[in-house]
Protein backbone atom coordinates (compact mmCIF):
# COMPACT_ATOMS: atom_id res chain seq x y z
CA UNK A 1 0.00 0.00 0.00
CA UNK A 2 1.32 3.44 -0.90
CA UNK A 3 2.15 5.87 1.86
CA UNK A 4 -0.38 8.61 1.09
CA UNK A 5 -1.52 11.11 3.69
CA UNK A 6 -4.60 13.30 3.91
CA UNK A 7 -3.72 16.66 2.42
CA UNK A 8 -1.12 15.30 -0.01
CA UNK A 9 -1.12 16.88 -3.47
CA UNK A 10 -0.85 14.63 -6.54
CA UNK A 11 -0.75 15.14 -10.29
CA UNK A 12 -3.00 12.61 -12.02
CA UNK A 13 -4.47 11.86 -15.44
CA UNK A 14 -8.23 11.30 -15.40
CA UNK A 15 -9.25 8.12 -17.22
CA UNK A 16 -13.02 8.22 -16.84
CA UNK A 17 -15.75 9.79 -14.73
CA UNK A 18 -18.75 8.81 -12.64
CA UNK A 19 -22.25 10.01 -13.48
CA UNK A 20 -22.04 12.28 -10.42
CA UNK A 21 -19.21 14.21 -12.11
CA UNK A 22 -16.17 12.82 -10.27
CA UNK A 23 -13.12 12.01 -12.35
CA UNK A 24 -11.51 8.59 -11.93
CA UNK A 25 -7.74 8.03 -11.99
CA UNK A 26 -5.32 5.34 -10.78
CA UNK A 27 -2.38 6.06 -8.52
CA UNK A 28 0.01 3.27 -7.53
CA UNK A 29 -2.67 0.66 -8.12
CA UNK A 30 -5.32 2.57 -6.17
CA UNK A 31 -8.48 4.13 -7.57
CA UNK A 32 -8.72 7.88 -7.02
CA UNK A 33 -11.95 9.89 -7.30
CA UNK A 34 -11.60 13.63 -7.92
CA UNK A 35 -14.76 15.72 -7.80
CA UNK A 36 -15.06 18.04 -10.80
CA UNK A 37 -12.38 16.43 -12.98
CA UNK A 38 -13.12 15.35 -16.58
CA UNK A 39 -11.80 12.42 -18.63
CA UNK A 40 -8.50 13.14 -20.38
CA UNK A 41 -7.49 15.94 -18.02
CA UNK A 42 -4.18 16.18 -16.20
CA UNK A 43 -4.96 17.64 -12.79
CA UNK A 44 -3.48 18.47 -9.44
CA UNK A 45 -5.64 17.08 -6.66
CA UNK A 46 -5.48 17.10 -2.87
CA UNK A 47 -6.33 13.92 -0.95
CA UNK A 48 -9.35 14.43 1.31
CA UNK A 49 -9.96 10.82 2.42
CA UNK A 50 -7.90 7.64 2.30
CA UNK A 51 -9.19 4.11 2.07
CA UNK A 52 -7.18 0.90 1.72
CA UNK A 53 -7.31 1.01 -2.07
CA UNK A 54 -9.45 4.04 -2.82
CA UNK A 55 -8.51 7.70 -2.55
CA UNK A 56 -10.96 10.59 -2.51
CA UNK A 57 -9.58 13.94 -3.55
CA UNK A 58 -10.50 17.56 -4.13
CA UNK A 59 -9.60 19.22 -7.42
CA UNK A 60 -6.90 21.90 -6.98
CA UNK A 61 -6.02 22.85 -10.56
CA UNK A 62 -6.21 21.58 -14.14
CA UNK A 63 -3.03 21.60 -16.23
CA UNK A 64 -4.52 20.05 -19.35
CA UNK A 65 -8.23 20.89 -19.51
CA UNK A 66 -10.77 18.88 -21.46
CA UNK A 67 -12.30 20.48 -24.53
CA UNK A 68 -15.63 20.04 -22.73
CA UNK A 69 -14.64 21.96 -19.60
CA UNK A 70 -16.47 25.25 -18.98
CA UNK A 71 -16.37 27.77 -16.18
CA UNK A 72 -19.22 27.07 -13.74
CA UNK A 73 -21.76 29.89 -13.87
CA UNK A 74 -23.01 29.42 -10.30
CA UNK A 75 -21.14 30.86 -7.28
CA UNK A 76 -22.21 27.91 -5.13
CA UNK A 77 -20.87 25.18 -7.42
CA UNK A 78 -17.95 24.10 -5.23
CA UNK A 79 -20.05 24.01 -2.04
CA UNK A 80 -23.64 23.08 -2.91
CA UNK A 81 -24.44 19.40 -3.31
CA UNK A 82 -27.04 20.03 -6.03
CA UNK A 83 -25.68 20.70 -9.54
CA UNK A 84 -22.64 18.44 -9.91
CA UNK A 85 -22.16 18.81 -13.70
CA UNK A 86 -21.76 22.57 -14.15
CA UNK A 87 -18.07 22.18 -15.03
CA UNK A 88 -18.82 20.53 -18.41
CA UNK A 89 -20.63 21.75 -21.52
CA UNK A 90 -24.16 20.54 -22.06
CA UNK A 91 -23.29 18.30 -25.01
CA UNK A 92 -20.87 16.37 -22.79
CA UNK A 93 -23.42 16.21 -19.99
CA UNK A 94 -25.94 14.62 -22.34
CA UNK A 95 -23.34 12.12 -23.51
CA UNK A 96 -22.52 11.27 -19.87
CA UNK A 97 -26.16 10.58 -19.14
CA UNK A 98 -26.82 8.72 -22.39
CA UNK A 99 -23.80 6.46 -21.87
CA UNK A 100 -24.79 5.83 -18.24
CA UNK A 101 -28.30 4.67 -19.19
CA UNK A 102 -26.95 2.51 -22.01
CA UNK A 103 -24.31 0.99 -19.75
CA UNK A 104 -26.85 0.14 -17.03
CA UNK A 105 -29.21 -1.53 -19.49
CA UNK A 106 -26.31 -3.47 -20.97
CA UNK A 107 -24.34 -4.49 -17.88
CA UNK A 108 -27.14 -4.81 -15.31
CA UNK A 109 -30.12 -5.44 -17.58
CA UNK A 110 -28.40 -7.89 -19.92
CA UNK A 111 -29.51 -6.01 -23.04
CA UNK A 112 -27.47 -5.10 -26.10
CA UNK A 113 -28.22 -1.55 -27.12
CA UNK A 114 -26.33 0.64 -29.54
CA UNK A 115 -26.71 4.41 -29.84
CA UNK A 116 -29.45 4.86 -27.27
CA UNK A 117 -31.06 8.27 -27.97
CA UNK A 118 -31.38 11.09 -25.44
CA UNK A 119 -33.58 14.17 -25.60
CA UNK A 120 -31.92 17.27 -24.18
CA UNK A 121 -33.73 20.04 -22.34
CA UNK A 122 -34.63 23.33 -24.07
CA UNK A 123 -33.76 25.34 -20.93
CA UNK A 124 -30.88 24.81 -18.51
CA UNK A 125 -31.85 27.48 -15.97
CA UNK A 126 -35.04 28.12 -14.02
CA UNK A 127 -36.61 24.83 -15.11
CA UNK A 128 -37.48 23.33 -11.71
CA UNK A 129 -41.06 23.84 -10.58
CA UNK A 130 -40.41 22.51 -7.08
CA UNK A 131 -37.82 23.31 -4.42
CA UNK A 132 -37.37 22.01 -0.85
CA UNK A 133 -35.04 24.20 1.20
CA UNK A 134 -33.71 22.78 4.48
CA UNK A 135 -33.49 25.27 7.35
CA UNK A 136 -30.70 25.22 9.91
CA UNK A 137 -29.26 27.42 12.66
CA UNK A 138 -25.61 28.42 12.29
CA UNK A 139 -23.82 30.76 14.70
CA UNK A 140 -27.11 31.70 16.29
CA UNK A 141 -28.79 32.68 13.00
CA UNK A 142 -31.17 30.82 10.66
CA UNK A 143 -29.76 29.63 7.34
CA UNK A 144 -31.91 28.54 4.38
CA UNK A 145 -30.39 26.86 1.34
CA UNK A 146 -29.20 23.41 0.31
CA UNK A 147 -27.03 20.76 1.90
CA UNK A 148 -23.36 20.72 1.08
CA UNK A 149 -22.34 17.55 -0.78
CA UNK A 150 -22.38 14.42 1.45
CA UNK A 151 -23.13 16.46 4.60
CA UNK A 152 -26.04 17.78 6.64
CA UNK A 153 -24.56 21.26 6.65
CA UNK A 154 -26.82 23.79 4.96
CA UNK A 155 -25.22 26.26 2.54
CA UNK A 156 -27.00 29.60 2.43
CA UNK A 157 -28.16 30.11 -1.16
CA UNK A 158 -29.84 33.35 -2.09
CA UNK A 159 -30.70 32.53 -5.70
CA UNK A 160 -30.46 29.10 -7.30
CA UNK A 161 -30.00 29.09 -11.09
CA UNK A 162 -32.24 26.07 -11.71
CA UNK A 163 -35.10 27.45 -9.56
CA UNK A 164 -37.56 30.19 -10.63
CA UNK A 165 -36.79 33.72 -9.31
CA UNK A 166 -39.77 33.65 -6.93
CA UNK A 167 -38.04 30.94 -4.86
CA UNK A 168 -35.34 33.39 -3.78
CA UNK A 169 -37.85 36.06 -2.80
CA UNK A 170 -39.95 33.60 -0.77
CA UNK A 171 -36.82 32.24 0.93
CA UNK A 172 -35.76 35.74 1.98
CA UNK A 173 -39.26 36.50 3.32
CA UNK A 174 -39.24 33.39 5.51
CA UNK A 175 -35.79 34.30 6.76
CA UNK A 176 -36.97 37.82 7.63
CA UNK A 177 -40.00 36.42 9.50
CA UNK A 178 -37.85 34.05 11.52
CA UNK A 179 -35.39 36.79 12.46
CA UNK A 180 -38.10 39.39 13.20
CA UNK A 181 -40.11 37.14 15.53
CA UNK A 182 -37.20 35.03 16.83
CA UNK A 183 -38.63 31.79 15.45
CA UNK A 184 -36.14 29.01 16.12
CA UNK A 185 -34.94 26.57 13.51
CA UNK A 186 -35.25 22.83 14.02
CA UNK A 187 -32.23 21.03 15.51
CA UNK A 188 -32.17 17.41 14.32
CA UNK A 189 -29.71 16.40 17.07
CA UNK A 190 -31.76 17.70 20.00
CA UNK A 191 -35.18 17.51 18.31
CA UNK A 192 -35.93 21.06 19.42
CA UNK A 193 -36.88 24.23 17.57
CA UNK A 194 -39.51 24.79 14.89
CA UNK A 195 -38.82 25.44 11.20
CA UNK A 196 -37.51 22.40 9.28
CA UNK A 197 -38.13 23.00 5.56
CA UNK A 198 -39.46 25.52 3.08
CA UNK A 199 -41.33 23.90 0.17
CA UNK A 200 -42.25 25.83 -2.99
CA UNK A 201 -44.08 24.57 -6.10
CA UNK A 202 -44.80 26.74 -9.16
CA UNK A 203 -46.95 26.29 -12.26
CA UNK A 204 -45.10 26.71 -15.53
CA UNK A 205 -48.30 27.39 -17.46
CA UNK A 206 -50.56 28.82 -14.75
CA UNK A 207 -48.00 30.95 -12.94
CA UNK A 208 -49.53 29.85 -9.63
CA UNK A 209 -47.34 29.36 -6.54
CA UNK A 210 -47.86 26.94 -3.65
CA UNK A 211 -45.80 27.44 -0.47
CA UNK A 212 -45.53 24.99 2.43
CA UNK A 213 -43.80 25.57 5.78
CA UNK A 214 -42.74 22.36 7.55
CA UNK A 215 -42.21 22.71 11.30
CA UNK A 216 -41.58 20.63 14.41
CA UNK A 217 -44.77 21.78 16.12
CA UNK A 218 -48.53 21.29 15.94
CA UNK A 219 -49.13 25.01 16.45
CA UNK A 220 -47.10 27.35 14.29
CA UNK A 221 -46.53 30.73 16.00
CA UNK A 222 -47.08 34.08 14.28
CA UNK A 223 -48.99 32.55 11.36
CA UNK A 224 -50.79 35.73 10.31
CA UNK A 225 -47.53 37.66 10.23
CA UNK A 226 -45.89 34.88 8.22
CA UNK A 227 -48.66 34.92 5.62
CA UNK A 228 -48.48 38.68 5.24
CA UNK A 229 -44.70 38.77 4.89
CA UNK A 230 -44.78 36.02 2.26
CA UNK A 231 -47.51 37.78 0.26
CA UNK A 232 -45.67 41.11 0.49
CA UNK A 233 -42.57 39.45 -0.96
CA UNK A 234 -44.43 37.47 -3.64
CA UNK A 235 -48.01 38.65 -4.38
CA UNK A 236 -48.47 35.81 -6.89
CA UNK A 237 -48.66 33.17 -4.17
CA UNK A 238 -51.85 31.10 -4.59
CA UNK A 239 -51.75 29.02 -1.40
CA UNK A 240 -49.72 28.86 1.82
CA UNK A 241 -49.80 25.60 3.78
CA UNK A 242 -48.46 24.56 7.18
CA UNK A 243 -47.35 20.91 7.58
CA UNK A 244 -46.47 19.80 11.13
CA UNK A 245 -43.71 17.18 11.22
CA UNK A 246 -42.76 16.29 14.80
CA UNK A 247 -41.09 12.99 13.98
CA UNK A 248 -37.37 12.36 14.22
CA UNK A 249 -35.63 11.46 10.98
CA UNK A 250 -35.09 13.05 7.57
CA UNK A 251 -38.61 12.79 6.13
CA UNK A 252 -39.38 16.26 4.81
CA UNK A 253 -43.18 16.56 4.86
CA UNK A 254 -45.60 15.74 7.64
CA UNK A 255 -48.88 13.89 7.06
CA UNK A 256 -51.21 16.82 7.78
CA UNK A 257 -51.55 19.99 5.70
CA UNK A 258 -53.27 23.10 7.12
CA UNK A 259 -54.08 25.89 4.63
CA UNK A 260 -53.02 29.28 6.00
CA UNK A 261 -53.92 31.13 2.81
CA UNK A 262 -55.89 29.92 -0.21
CA UNK A 263 -57.27 26.39 -0.49
CA UNK A 264 -53.95 24.58 -0.02
CA UNK A 265 -53.53 23.60 -3.67
CA UNK A 266 -52.53 25.02 -7.04
CA UNK A 267 -53.27 24.16 -10.66
CA UNK A 268 -51.18 23.80 -13.77
CA UNK A 269 -51.62 22.67 -17.37
CA UNK A 270 -49.62 19.73 -18.73
CA UNK A 271 -50.09 18.14 -22.16
CA UNK A 272 -53.23 20.22 -22.62
CA UNK A 273 -54.85 18.91 -19.41
CA UNK A 274 -55.61 20.78 -16.17
CA UNK A 275 -54.15 19.37 -12.95
CA UNK A 276 -54.80 20.30 -9.34
CA UNK A 277 -51.71 19.76 -7.20
CA UNK A 278 -51.53 19.38 -3.43
CA UNK A 279 -48.26 19.54 -1.51
CA UNK A 280 -47.41 15.80 -1.31
CA UNK A 281 -48.57 14.90 -4.82
CA UNK A 282 -45.92 13.88 -7.37
CA UNK A 283 -45.48 16.17 -10.37
CA UNK A 284 -42.48 16.16 -12.70
CA UNK A 285 -40.14 19.07 -11.88
CA UNK A 286 -39.37 19.98 -15.51
CA UNK A 287 -42.58 20.95 -17.30
CA UNK A 288 -41.27 21.16 -20.88
CA UNK A 289 -39.41 17.86 -20.66
CA UNK A 290 -42.27 16.15 -18.85
CA UNK A 291 -44.52 16.88 -21.83
CA UNK A 292 -41.99 15.31 -24.18
CA UNK A 293 -41.54 12.29 -21.88
CA UNK A 294 -45.29 11.72 -21.54
CA UNK A 295 -45.87 12.08 -25.27
CA UNK A 296 -43.29 9.33 -25.81
CA UNK A 297 -44.91 7.21 -23.07
CA UNK A 298 -48.31 7.44 -24.75
CA UNK A 299 -46.76 6.70 -28.13
CA UNK A 300 -45.01 3.57 -26.82
CA UNK A 301 -48.26 2.36 -25.25
CA UNK A 302 -49.57 1.96 -28.80
CA UNK A 303 -53.21 2.74 -27.93
CA UNK A 304 -56.05 2.49 -30.45
CA UNK A 305 -59.00 3.33 -28.18
CA UNK A 306 -59.85 -0.29 -27.41
CA UNK A 307 -57.34 -0.99 -24.64
CA UNK A 308 -57.47 -1.14 -20.85
CA UNK A 309 -54.43 0.55 -19.35
CA UNK A 310 -53.13 0.21 -15.79
CA UNK A 311 -50.93 3.06 -14.50
CA UNK A 312 -49.06 2.14 -11.32
CA UNK A 313 -47.48 4.90 -9.17
CA UNK A 314 -49.84 7.38 -10.86
CA UNK A 315 -49.39 10.43 -8.59
CA UNK A 316 -51.95 13.11 -9.46
CA UNK A 317 -52.97 11.16 -12.56
CA UNK A 318 -50.82 13.01 -15.09
CA UNK A 319 -49.81 9.97 -17.13
CA UNK A 320 -53.13 8.19 -16.46
CA UNK A 321 -55.19 10.98 -18.00
CA UNK A 322 -52.80 11.35 -20.94
CA UNK A 323 -53.34 7.63 -21.58
CA UNK A 324 -57.11 7.83 -21.03
CA UNK A 325 -57.49 10.14 -24.02
CA UNK A 326 -56.42 7.27 -26.26
CA UNK A 327 -57.68 4.19 -24.35
CA UNK A 328 -60.99 2.49 -23.62
CA UNK A 329 -60.26 2.59 -19.89
CA UNK A 330 -57.38 3.83 -17.73
CA UNK A 331 -56.84 2.78 -14.11
CA UNK A 332 -54.43 4.71 -11.86
CA UNK A 333 -52.93 3.49 -8.57
CA UNK A 334 -51.15 5.62 -5.95
CA UNK A 335 -50.47 5.20 -2.21
CA UNK A 336 -50.67 8.90 -1.23
CA UNK A 337 -54.29 9.82 -0.34
CA UNK A 338 -53.97 13.51 -1.25
CA UNK A 339 -52.60 12.57 -4.66
CA UNK A 340 -55.55 10.24 -5.34
CA UNK A 341 -57.96 13.00 -4.29
CA UNK A 342 -56.23 15.29 -6.78
CA UNK A 343 -56.32 12.58 -9.47
CA UNK A 344 -60.07 12.02 -9.09
CA UNK A 345 -60.65 15.77 -9.15
CA UNK A 346 -58.43 16.11 -12.23
CA UNK A 347 -60.33 13.37 -14.05
CA UNK A 348 -63.63 15.14 -13.36
CA UNK A 349 -62.28 18.55 -14.35
CA UNK A 350 -60.97 17.19 -17.62
CA UNK A 351 -64.19 15.20 -18.25
CA UNK A 352 -62.34 11.89 -18.31
CA UNK A 353 -65.14 9.44 -17.52
CA UNK A 354 -63.02 6.45 -18.56
CA UNK A 355 -60.42 6.97 -15.82
CA UNK A 356 -60.61 5.53 -12.30
CA UNK A 357 -58.19 5.70 -9.37
CA UNK A 358 -57.37 3.56 -6.34
CA UNK A 359 -55.49 4.62 -3.20
CA UNK A 360 -53.32 1.58 -2.56
CA UNK A 361 -49.69 0.62 -2.75
CA UNK A 362 -48.77 -0.56 -6.22
CA UNK A 363 -48.08 -4.15 -5.22
CA UNK A 364 -51.40 -4.65 -3.40
CA UNK A 365 -53.36 -2.96 -6.16
CA UNK A 366 -51.73 -4.99 -8.89
CA UNK A 367 -52.42 -8.20 -6.97
CA UNK A 368 -56.05 -7.17 -6.29
CA UNK A 369 -56.66 -6.37 -9.94
CA UNK A 370 -55.02 -9.62 -11.01
CA UNK A 371 -57.19 -11.64 -8.62
CA UNK A 372 -60.27 -9.76 -9.83
CA UNK A 373 -59.52 -10.94 -13.35
CA UNK A 374 -58.44 -7.55 -14.70
CA UNK A 375 -56.35 -8.11 -17.80
CA UNK A 376 -54.84 -4.80 -18.88
CA UNK A 377 -53.51 -4.64 -22.39
CA UNK A 378 -50.84 -2.17 -21.30
CA UNK A 379 -49.26 -1.51 -17.92
CA UNK A 380 -47.38 1.73 -17.29
CA UNK A 381 -45.10 2.12 -14.26
CA UNK A 382 -43.33 5.25 -13.03
CA UNK A 383 -41.86 4.15 -9.67
CA UNK A 384 -39.59 6.00 -7.23
CA UNK A 385 -35.81 5.57 -7.43
CA UNK A 386 -35.89 2.19 -5.72
CA UNK A 387 -37.70 0.78 -8.73
CA UNK A 388 -40.54 -1.72 -8.90
CA UNK A 389 -41.02 -4.07 -5.96
CA UNK A 390 -40.99 -7.83 -6.46
CA UNK A 391 -44.71 -8.17 -5.75
CA UNK A 392 -45.44 -5.68 -8.54
CA UNK A 393 -43.17 -7.62 -10.90
CA UNK A 394 -45.04 -10.81 -9.97
CA UNK A 395 -48.43 -9.18 -10.52
CA UNK A 396 -47.36 -7.79 -13.91
CA UNK A 397 -46.24 -11.25 -14.96
CA UNK A 398 -49.51 -12.68 -13.68
CA UNK A 399 -51.62 -10.24 -15.74
CA UNK A 400 -49.40 -10.71 -18.82
CA UNK A 401 -50.09 -7.41 -20.60
CA UNK A 402 -49.03 -7.17 -24.21
CA UNK A 403 -46.87 -4.13 -23.44
CA UNK A 404 -45.18 -2.67 -20.35
CA UNK A 405 -44.03 0.95 -20.53
CA UNK A 406 -41.53 1.68 -17.76
CA UNK A 407 -40.67 5.30 -16.88
CA UNK A 408 -37.67 5.51 -14.57
CA UNK A 409 -35.61 8.13 -12.72
CA UNK A 410 -32.87 5.60 -11.87
CA UNK A 411 -31.21 3.65 -14.72
CA UNK A 412 -29.74 1.03 -12.37
CA UNK A 413 -33.03 -0.07 -10.82
CA UNK A 414 -34.69 0.17 -14.24
CA UNK A 415 -32.08 -2.20 -15.66
CA UNK A 416 -32.56 -4.60 -12.74
CA UNK A 417 -36.32 -4.75 -13.39
CA UNK A 418 -35.85 -5.04 -17.16
CA UNK A 419 -33.70 -8.09 -16.53
CA UNK A 420 -36.45 -9.67 -14.41
CA UNK A 421 -39.16 -9.01 -17.01
CA UNK A 422 -37.11 -10.10 -20.02
CA UNK A 423 -36.30 -13.34 -18.22
CA UNK A 424 -40.05 -14.07 -18.24
CA UNK A 425 -40.77 -13.64 -21.91
CA UNK A 426 -40.73 -9.88 -22.54
CA UNK A 427 -38.39 -8.20 -25.01
CA UNK A 428 -36.96 -4.71 -24.78
CA UNK A 429 -38.24 -3.07 -27.94
CA UNK A 430 -37.40 0.58 -27.26
CA UNK A 431 -35.28 2.58 -24.83
CA UNK A 432 -34.82 6.35 -24.72
CA UNK A 433 -33.40 8.82 -22.21
CA UNK A 434 -34.80 12.27 -21.39
CA UNK A 435 -32.85 14.90 -19.52
CA UNK A 436 -35.28 16.39 -17.01
CA UNK A 437 -32.50 17.54 -14.67
CA UNK A 438 -29.94 19.67 -16.55
CA UNK A 439 -26.68 20.30 -14.66
CA UNK A 440 -27.59 17.56 -12.17
CA UNK A 441 -26.62 13.89 -12.23
CA UNK A 442 -30.14 12.44 -12.60
CA UNK A 443 -31.76 11.34 -15.85
CA UNK A 444 -35.16 9.93 -16.86
CA UNK A 445 -35.58 6.92 -19.11
CA UNK A 446 -38.58 5.32 -20.77
CA UNK A 447 -38.52 1.79 -22.16
CA UNK A 448 -41.03 -0.46 -23.87
CA UNK A 449 -41.17 -4.14 -22.98
CA UNK A 450 -43.31 -6.18 -25.30
CA UNK A 451 -44.51 -9.74 -25.79
CA UNK A 452 -44.70 -8.97 -29.50
CA UNK A 453 -42.04 -9.99 -32.00
CA UNK A 454 -39.24 -7.86 -33.42
CA UNK A 455 -37.24 -7.15 -30.27
CA UNK A 456 -34.68 -4.38 -30.27
CA UNK A 457 -31.85 -6.83 -29.85
CA UNK A 458 -31.61 -10.47 -28.94
CA UNK A 459 -28.28 -11.81 -27.78
CA UNK A 460 -27.28 -14.62 -25.45
CA UNK A 461 -23.84 -14.12 -24.02
CA UNK A 462 -21.70 -15.92 -21.45
CA UNK A 463 -18.35 -14.51 -20.45
CA UNK A 464 -15.82 -16.96 -19.10
CA UNK A 465 -12.53 -16.15 -17.47
CA UNK A 466 -10.19 -18.81 -16.10
CA UNK A 467 -13.00 -21.33 -16.24
CA UNK A 468 -15.44 -19.25 -14.14
CA UNK A 469 -18.78 -18.02 -15.38
CA UNK A 470 -18.95 -14.28 -14.75
CA UNK A 471 -22.72 -14.10 -14.26
CA UNK A 472 -24.32 -14.60 -10.82
CA UNK A 473 -21.23 -14.98 -8.61
CA UNK A 474 -21.80 -16.17 -5.04
CA UNK A 475 -21.26 -13.89 -2.08
CA UNK A 476 -18.30 -16.12 -1.15
CA UNK A 477 -16.71 -15.55 -4.55
CA UNK A 478 -17.15 -11.77 -4.20
CA UNK A 479 -15.51 -11.98 -0.76
CA UNK A 480 -12.62 -13.99 -2.20
CA UNK A 481 -12.12 -11.48 -5.00
CA UNK A 482 -11.98 -8.55 -2.57
CA UNK A 483 -9.65 -10.46 -0.22
CA UNK A 484 -7.29 -11.36 -3.07
CA UNK A 485 -7.17 -7.90 -4.64
CA UNK A 486 -7.54 -5.55 -1.68
CA UNK A 487 -6.25 -7.54 1.28
CA UNK A 488 -9.27 -7.15 3.55
CA UNK A 489 -12.46 -9.04 4.28
CA UNK A 490 -16.00 -7.79 3.60
CA UNK A 491 -19.08 -9.08 5.38
CA UNK A 492 -21.97 -10.35 3.26
CA UNK A 493 -24.06 -7.58 4.84
CA UNK A 494 -21.74 -5.06 3.23
CA UNK A 495 -22.11 -6.80 -0.13
CA UNK A 496 -25.90 -6.70 0.27
CA UNK A 497 -25.73 -3.00 1.17
CA UNK A 498 -23.70 -2.15 -1.93
CA UNK A 499 -25.92 -4.28 -4.16
CA UNK A 500 -28.89 -2.27 -2.88
CA UNK A 501 -26.91 0.93 -3.49
CA UNK A 502 -26.40 0.14 -7.19
CA UNK A 503 -29.85 -1.32 -7.74
CA UNK A 504 -29.11 -5.05 -7.85
CA UNK A 505 -31.46 -7.64 -6.40
CA UNK A 506 -30.31 -9.53 -3.31
CA UNK A 507 -32.47 -12.59 -3.13
CA UNK A 508 -29.47 -14.80 -2.36
CA UNK A 509 -27.87 -12.70 0.37
CA UNK A 510 -27.23 -15.26 3.17
CA UNK A 511 -26.57 -12.68 5.86
CA UNK A 512 -28.30 -9.53 4.73
CA UNK A 513 -28.34 -6.46 6.92
CA UNK A 514 -31.78 -7.26 8.33
CA UNK A 515 -30.63 -10.68 9.53
CA UNK A 516 -27.57 -9.61 11.50
CA UNK A 517 -27.85 -10.16 15.25
CA UNK A 518 -25.53 -7.37 16.34
CA UNK A 519 -25.36 -3.64 15.73
CA UNK A 520 -24.84 -2.78 12.08
CA UNK A 521 -22.54 -0.01 10.92
CA UNK A 522 -22.66 1.33 7.33
CA UNK A 523 -20.09 -0.02 4.92
CA UNK A 524 -16.86 2.07 4.95
CA UNK A 525 -16.15 4.01 1.73
CA UNK A 526 -13.07 1.93 0.81
CA UNK A 527 -15.05 -1.31 1.11
CA UNK A 528 -17.90 0.20 -0.93
CA UNK A 529 -15.47 0.86 -3.78
CA UNK A 530 -13.88 -2.59 -3.45
CA UNK A 531 -17.27 -4.32 -3.62
CA UNK A 532 -18.31 -2.17 -6.60
CA UNK A 533 -15.07 -3.22 -8.30
CA UNK A 534 -15.95 -6.87 -7.68
CA UNK A 535 -19.46 -6.37 -9.06
CA UNK A 536 -17.98 -4.73 -12.16
CA UNK A 537 -15.48 -7.58 -12.50
CA UNK A 538 -18.28 -10.14 -12.56
CA UNK A 539 -20.33 -8.11 -15.04
CA UNK A 540 -23.13 -7.21 -12.63
CA UNK A 541 -22.64 -3.46 -12.39
CA UNK A 542 -21.41 -0.54 -14.44
CA UNK A 543 -21.21 3.10 -13.42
Amino acid sequence: MSDFKRGDSLTVTIESATIEGAGVARVDGQVLFAAGALPGEQCTVRIAHIGNRALFADLVSVQTPSAHRIRPDCPYTSRCGGCSLRHMDYAQELEFKRAHVQSCLTRIGGQTIEDLPITGAPELDGYRNKVQFPVQEQNGKPVIGFFSARTHTVISIDDCRIQPPCAGRIRRALLDWMQTYRIRTYDEKTHTGYIRHLYIRTGAESGQILVCIVANTEQLPKKKQLVQMLLDAEPGITSIVFSPNCKKGNTILGTAFEPLYGNGTMTDTLCGLQFRLSVPAFYQVNHAQAERLYEKTVSLAGLTGKETVLDLYCGTGTITLCLARHAKKAVGVEIIPQAIEDAKYNAAQNRMENAEFHCMDAGSAAKMLEEAGTKPDVIVVDPPRKGVSQDVIDAILGMRPQRVVYVSCDPATLARDVKLLTAEGYSLTHAEAFDLFPRCAHVETVVLLSRETNPLTVEVRMEVETGEVKEHPTYKRIQEYVQEKYGFKVHTAYIAEVKRMVGLDMHKAPNAVEQRKHEYHPCPPEKVEAIKDALRHFGLFSE
